[in-house]
């Protein structure tokens, strides 16, 4: 192992055998991998639209194999690199087809990493089944991963909730192929790379489980969408790539790219929120006794006291224990489940309180 300097690897694209060049790489050096390795098609013959013409589908030389012995060998060999590299607390994503997504499972599992999900990428504008023989294959998987059960690694679950609409992000993501401006084409007009990435895709995956700074790792670099999204969100990325035009392309288009760090990329719905009572937002006016809070739609109202308890018109609760009572539940977070009128008889939850509260006062 000849250069063990993790830091001539950072935002670089090194041409070259993945297996190889990770072996030159220090251990526990990265905080993300993202892995798109070949899937094995096994595509026979010539795939012709209903209308004729020749479909371009994967027939490159990279996704050729023997047979699964030695695709087994290679995926065994690529993924122990990829679990050295990783940190204690780092998570990998593998992404496949049904070709491949079973294999690449099962040897995960043996090698010790641990599944957290699988997560379903449904493409609402997949290829169709040209010859009717089957139905229309309109998804992959991927798998997200750590190195052991007990890591603590890095999920970004406000974030991903915001993002989807105030709603618990789900196991399934509706996100199109890559088509269009972001297709990436040679001078001829033919697109570059058979199995480009949607950036939508490495965004999710970027965004959720990694934080800025964070070194994100790409073994099958291609065209550079691993990159590109890890650049424009302010983390760094290595790449491997054993094609000279794919890192050509992959390095014009990162070329362009400034990287934007706003509350999203920036993770501002992570940092834990500040520690103020509601006494306090009494004692400096952002509520008052007397005052009402309601759920999100009204249809729940309590009264605020003097001792920053809550009253339903049967007893004075904390915002938590009453919002669980209201809730029918145990337990329950009232930060989050009260809302509160502002000046302009607008609803603002009571959590925003806290956050005003810390920069007006600035504890």
């Amino acid at each position: 192992m000849s250069n063990k300097n993790i830091d001539k690897y950072i935002n670089k694209i090194i041409n070259g055998n993945c297996i190889e060049e990770m072996e030159k790489m220090p251990e526990e050096s990265v905080d993300l991998i993202f892995a798109d390795p070949p899937y094995f098609m096994q595509t026979d013959g010539i795939l012709h639209r209903t209308d004729g013409t020749k479909f371009a589908g994967v027939e490159d030389s990279w996704d050729k194999f023997e047979d699964y012995v030695e695709y087994d060998k290679f995926t065994t060999e690529w993924l122990k690199e990829c679990k050295r590299v990783m940190k204690k607390d780092a998570s990998i994503w593998v992404i496949g087809s049904f070709q491949n997504i079973y294999r690449l499972g099962y040897i995960m599992q043996n090698m010790g990493f641990w599944i957290l999900n699988d997560v379903i990428w449904s493409k609402p504008n997949a290829v169709p089944n040209f010859g009717g023989t089957r139905f229309q294959n309109s998804h992959e998987t991927l798998l997200w991963c750590t190195k052991s059960k007990n890591a603590k690694y890095t999920f970004n679950y406000k974030t991903m909730k915001f993002l989807n609409n105030d709603k618990q992000e789900k196991s399934v993501w509706n996100i199109g192929i890559c088509i269009g401006n972001e297709r990436l084409k040679d001078e001829e007009g033919n697109k570059v790379h058979s199995t480009q990435k949607p950036e939508k895709l490495l965004y999710n995956v970027i965004i959720s489980s990694s934080k800025p700074g964070d070194l994100v790792l790409d073994p099958f670099f291609g065209t550079g969408t691993t990159g590109a999204v890890a650049k424009a969100t302010g983390r760094n990325y290595v790449g491997f790539e054993m094609n000279e035009n794919y890192i050509k392309h992959a390095q014009k288009r990162l070329d362009k790219i400034e990287p934007i760090i706003d509350d999203i990329s920036g993770l501002k719905l992570e940092v834990k929120p500040p520690k103020v009572p509601m006494t306090k937002l009494i004692e400096f006016n952002y509520i008052h006794p007397g005052q009402k809070l309601y759920n999100k739609d009204k249809s729940r109202e309590v009264v605020i006291t003097a001792n920053g308890y809550v009253n339903d018109g049967e007893e004075d609760l904390s915002i938590h224990k009453m919002s669980a009572k209201l809730l029918g539940i145990t337990n329950n977070n009232g930060w989050d489940y009260f809302w509160v009128e502002n000046n302009n008889k607008e609803l603002v939850t009571l959590d925003s309180l806290r956050y005003k509260y810390q920069e007006e006062v600035k504890l």
